[in-house]
């Protein structure tokens, strides 16, 4: 699955996992992505979306 919101484009952040020691290594952060059936322009369309547009109510799910 896509790790990209349709709606707010929200994607996957890097960075570094940091140790007591200071160690660094890389890692990422991935958003979380819902595949869920929305009404788009009058029509029922699959997307991918994250929670909080979700939440917020950007996406009108189709029921």
């Amino acid at each position: 699955m896509a790790n990209v919101c349709e709606i707010c484009a929200k994607g996957e952040l890097a960075g570094m996992n940091v140790s007591h020691s200071h160690l660094k290594t890389k890692r990422t952060w991935k958003p979380n992505i819902q595949r869920v059936r929305a009404v788009v322009n009058g029509e029922v369309k699959r997307m991918n979306v994250c929670t909080r547009c979700l939440r917020s109510g950007k996406v009108k799910r189709a029921l």
